[in-house]
């Protein structure tokens, strides 16, 4: 049964502070980077590189299975559940469903695929990769409401969700680290169990303190999948350009590489965070403004958030010695290049994040599909040359390349569609000014209004 609708008058949610969902939403993101980062500290240290790709690759597996088999339903929860709020009781049973169905067809066909050629399955064993196939409706379904309460502007049950699975993942495999019981197996099931542990958050949530699971709808199902697999062809392109290169280099080049790589890639992923939380806090916004005021805002939430890459990246990599061999150890010693060339393609991410979800949020997923194609056709056609010969660092080259094109398509697709101007896009000194004024009113604890909050970032306040 559905709970009763908690929202406000006019049948909506009430939203918080963009400016402090947002730092709480970046924070949440960081705390599990650094999460991440142990755990793969203790992995490394405990297993050696070798040991570490096996777990990389066995949980790169699970989550490029579960990103692929998504078909974009999660867009269509989070648009119609933004502009459509009585349709959120449906919309949560139809995700448990569509989860389920579309998990269930997904791992079988990888399983089978492996059974036909196994090379593509690597050197892990058959138990281990039947484990991380079985957690992929698990994984679907979790992606699926994360989205539902991120239109409900329920940023802290999200955010909590998303920090328990490598909250479980560190604590356990770090105990077992220090007590010599640590292998690959262990490793990968307190992964998953972790992730276990965040859906069933998220689905507490739904059920109890959202809108509540409805009767399912089977039009409404279909109208899901119209929309969302519209906008699925450039996130799956998108995932192509964060994970299609670790899965190669694991296959092609091999474990150790890969556990090399994987370090590189821990910590340029620290770069990645802020667009994704500025994104999932924008996006109900969005959906809800006009097309030019989206626009504009968009515009003003990515200049700033340029600003702010250009800093953290300066800063990755001047540290880069010290993040990958004093922290990791000198078998890691090659990720230091590659993390330098990682950072540079932290720019068009950060295009393709932001301006792309202003594209989808306003009813134009195939736009955004559009300037992620070019992106994906760059990184598969230069993962191909490069990793064989160079592995890591070719890797590391293909995306940084591929990410700069797709930053620069959805740049240009973005302000002919939404009527943002050129000039709207590029930092200003005025941006700056913002940094520090939200720096000053969150160190204060100051929460302002919605209205002041927009001026800031827009540029009146």
């Amino acid at each position: 049964m559905a709970a009763p609708w908690r929202g406000d008058g006019d049948g909506g949610p009430r939203h918080p502070n963009f400016v402090s969902s947002a730092l709480a939403t970046w924070g949440t993101q960081l705390a599990v980077a650094v999460l991440s980062l142990a755990n793969v500290l203790v992995v490394a240290r405990s297993l050696g590189a070798t040991g570490r790709g096996d777990v990389a690759f066995l949980t790169v597996i699970a989550y490029v299975v579960s990103q692929l088999s998504l078909l974009g339903v999660e867009q269509a929860n989070v648009n119609f559940a933004s502009a459509e709020p009585g349709l959120r009781p449906a919309l949560a049973t139809n995700s448990v469903l569509l989860a389920l169905l579309l998990g269930t067809v997904a791992a079988g066909a990888v399983g089978g695929l492996i059974a036909l050629f196994p090379q593509v399955g690597g050197h892990s064993s058959a138990g281990l990769r039947w484990l991380v196939l079985a957690s992929v409706p698990m994984l679907i379904l979790q992606v699926y409401l994360l989205f539902l309460a991120q239109a409900d502007y329920a940023f802290g049950f999200a955010n909590a969700a998303y920090l328990l699975a490598p909250l479980v993942n560190v604590s356990v495999n770090g105990l077992l680290a220090a007590l010599g019981a640590l292998s690959v197996g262990v490793a990968v099931a307190a992964c998953i169990g972790g992730q276990v542990l965040g859906t069933a958050l998220m689905a507490w949530y739904v059920g109890r303190r959202a809108a509540g699971f409805g009767r399912p709808d089977l039009r409404l199902a279909r109208r899901s999948l119209g929309f969302g697999m519209k906008a699925h062809a450039g996130q799956t392109m998108l995932l192509a350009n964060y994970k299609l290169d670790q899965w190669l280099v694991g296959a092609i080049a091999g474990a150790h590489q890969l556990g090399v790589y994987s370090v590189a890639v821990a910590w340029a992923e620290a770069l990645f965070y802020l667009p994704t939380a500025l994104a999932a806090v924008q996006r109900p916004d969005l959906v809800r403004s006009s097309g030019g005021d989206a626009g504009q805002e968009a515009a003003a939430v990515f200049r700033v958030a340029v600003l702010t890459t250009l800093l953290i990246g300066a800063g990755l990599v001047l540290a880069a010695p010290f993040l990958c061999v004093t922290v990791f150890g000198v078998e890691f010693q090659d990720s230091v290049v590659q993390l330098r060339v990682l950072t540079a393609g932290a720019f068009g991410v950060v295009a393709l994040k932001l301006l792309g979800n202003a594209l989808t949020a306003r009813g134009k997923p195939l736009l955004e599909t559009a300037a992620v194609g070019i992106a994906f056709v760059a990184t598969v056609a230069l993962d191909i040359v490069l990793i064989p010969g160079h592995g890591g660092v070719g890797a590391s080259v293909a995306s940084v390349l591929a990410y700069s094109a797709g930053g620069i398509a959805v740049t240009i697709i973005f302000a002919r569609a939404l009527g943002a101007s050129w000039g709207s896009l590029v930092p200003r000194w005025h941006d700056a000014r913002v940094l520090g004024r939200v720096g000053r009113r969150f160190s204060a604890r100051l929460v302002p209004s919605r209205a002041a909050t927009a001026n800031t970032f827009r540029g009146d306040g």
